[in-house]
């Protein structure tokens, strides 16, 4: 498969700590450094709808389990980390999530502050050729063919079709590239001179971010969300959801049915009780695998000292 062109972005620094005062502002932060850094394709060939878009969850929503595992899992392959090590973290982080911590403060730090630290020092130009590598060797066949064809009416339409996704936005690119979707807002680490620095921009691209980043993106490209459509799978995108004239709950989780039906929203599942039983541990929600995964490679590197 031909390989995306690599188009290497600036240095993008975060805001000053003494600069960001909670939750709310380094969703802002994160939100409008992922608009920021989307790319755009060109208009489709048909009659373009300037106004309308529509915004695609990636993990359960357009791809079968969570990116950021197979994404780790393929960078695991490549002697990132050992596999053995990313399923105790995969392990670890699933005891987290169900036992409801994920909103302790400290825990949540923890995953700020370690999230893509495993990248530091790595050119940026190196992890893009590996997630192209890993898209096509992992997750190219995950994609759900049902809400492929969903993003496709509204390219058919006219309209454009960006991802939102946790997921590192360098990823999250080849992905929508891959996909023939016009780009994509997902997580933005610190990049100083072309390699990275192993911090965040503002915040992880989940929940509050994800709906910073659509407003911005929406102010910037012209977007009327009252015209928009919003996709997910997971309650944890109400935020994103709720701004959009129409949104769709894909393969959703028992708090969105919930809130889709109360809300005359449309549902599509696209699963069978045998596909949802494979998928298993990799649809940990993806705030807490990037924590589990990124941040036991950090042990594991101060434990053994590894020279990466």
């Amino acid at each position: 498969m031909s390989r995306l062109p690599f188009r290497s972005r600036k240095d993008i620094r975060p805001v000053a700590p003494d600069e960001v005062g909670g939750d709310e502002t380094r969703a802002h932060v994160a939100g409008a450094a992922s608009a920021a850094a989307a790319d755009v394709a060109p208009p489709p060939a048909v009659e373009p709808d300037p106004t309308a878009a529509a915004f695609f969850d990636v993990d359960n929503t357009m791809m079968m389990g969570a990116s950021l595992f197979w994404f780790a899992r393929g960078l695991a392959a490549r002697k990132y980390f050992s596999t053995r090590d990313m399923a105790g973290f995969v392990w670890q982080q699933a005891k987290f999530r169900i036992g409801g911590n994920e909103g302790n403060p400290d825990d949540m730090l923890t995953i700020r502050e370690n999230a893509l630290a495993f990248v530091a020092g790595r050119p940026v130009s190196e992890i893009v050729q590996a997630s192209e590598e890993i898209y096509d060797e992992l997750m190219a066949d995950r994609i759900w063919a049902g809400t492929r064809a969903l993003a496709q009416q509204h390219l058919d339409n006219g309209q454009r079709v960006w991802l939102v996704t946790a997921t590192p936005v360098e990823l999250a690119s080849i992905i929508a590239h891959r996909l023939g979707l016009t780009g994509a807002l997902g997580t933005v680490a610190e990049v100083v001179d072309g390699t990275y620095t192993g911090r965040l921009v503002g915040e992880l691209m989940h929940g509050p971010a994800k709906a910073e980043a659509v407003l911005a993106l929406a102010e910037r490209e012209g977007l009327d969300l009252s015209r928009c459509t919003a996709y997910s799978d997971s309650a944890n995108d109400l935020p994103m959801l709720s701004l959009t004239g129409t949104a769709v709950a894909v393969n959703p989780d028992t708090e969105l049915r919930a809130v889709a039906k109360a809300r005359g929203w449309t549902i599509r599942d696209f699963r069978t009780g045998r596909k949802a039983a494979k998928i298993g541990i990799p649809t940990v929600g993806a705030a807490a695998l990037t924590g589990g995964l990124v941040g036991g490679a950090i042990a594991l590197r101060r434990r053994e000292k590894l020279p990466w």
